[in-house]
């Protein structure tokens, strides 16, 4: 841990060299946040006061909001306020903190989204014994797993990340603290430990898939089998939006992680690799309670 020592500060990313668009990006950016903050907030909201939003689905969609809050806050704030103030740095800590952040949530956000595929999964295909598989202790083990192994992969990466050295540039090409910016400014030739971290993420990203692709074979076929419309359409007004909302997040996430590296990167290639996490904290919210009849009738009551 003695290479931590060698740099105490990194410089993030200008949007611009020009003031005016500088307010832009600050106020793009601060509009992108008041949406995700109202949007989140308010499923949260809904979710704890309406006592028909007490089913497991909804128990897993008030932690997504949670965790997308929190996603979106550990980066766009910090960003707002560079540009406004023309200060650009970041110290060491505020780095590692930031970044082990990001992965927390961001895999926490995994999990849970697979968990819900399973909810879906049970409450379709085995609906006479869904009260007992998704009783309230289970789905609280379920959450606080999803939390808890996100958090431990957050620590992983953090620690093999900043193992490494930073002895020659401390300009990040990010407007935030992440892996693959960091990785192009180190001078450590080897960083065996970031590759085990990457390939057991790489390997959870995998099982999650998998088990997400495992529950929504049959759900399809469940689903087409109802003889009503009216049954097919409720149906897949709970499923439908929660697997947007996972292929949007994954996608996003590849995207971001899985592009090759370049020497030169442009302002799209940075929007894009912040997709991930400004992406679905806005549109989760949207897409839930324009999909959702309960999340819509509960927002009717709740307004009026």
């Amino acid at each position: 841990m003695a290479n931590l020592t060698m740099v105490t500060e990194f410089l993030l990313m200008d949007f611009s060299y020009t003031w005016e668009l500088q307010i832009l990006h600050a106020m793009l950016f601060l509009l992108i946040y008041l949406v995700a903050l109202m949007g989140n907030l308010l499923i949260f909201t809904l979710i704890s006061l309406d006592e028909h939003l007490q089913s497991p689905m909804y128990f897993f969609l008030k932690n997504l909001s949670i965790l997308d809050f929190c996603l979106i806050s550990t980066t766009v704030p910090k960003s707002i306020a560079n540009s406004l103030s023309h200060n650009h740095f970041i110290s060491l800590l505020e780095c590692i903190l930031q970044l082990f952040l990001v992965i927390f949530f961001a895999s926490s956000e995994l999990f849970i989204l697979t968990v819900m595929s399973y909810d879906r999964y049970v409450a379709i295909c085995k609906p006479l014994n869904y009260e007992v598989i998704m009783n309230k202790k289970a789905c609280v083990k379920m959450a606080a797993a999803s939390w808890f192994t996100g958090g431990m992969f957050g620590v992983l990466y953090t620690i093999s990340t900043f193992t490494l050295s930073f002895c020659s540039s401390n300009e990040i090409h990010q407007f935030f603290c992440d892996v693959p910016s960091l990785l192009r400014i180190s001078c450590s030739d080897t960083h065996i430990a970031l590759d085990i971290t990457t390939a057991i993420g790489f390997s959870l990203g995998i099982l999650c898939c998998i088990s997400i692709t495992i529950s929504y074979g049959p759900i399809f076929s469940t689903v087409l089998k109802i003889p009503t419309t009216e049954g097919r359409s409720k149906a897949f007004s709970t499923c439908l939006p929660h697997l947007f909302v996972l292929t949007l997040f994954i996608t996003t996430a590849a995207l971001s992680y899985l592009s090759p590296p370049s020497d030169t990167v442009s302002v799209v290639d940075l929007l894009l690799s912040m997709s991930y996490i400004v992406v679905p904290p806005v549109l989760n919210p949207i897409i839930y309670s324009l999909r959702n009849k309960d999340v819509k009738n509960s927002l009717k009551k709740f307004i009026a």
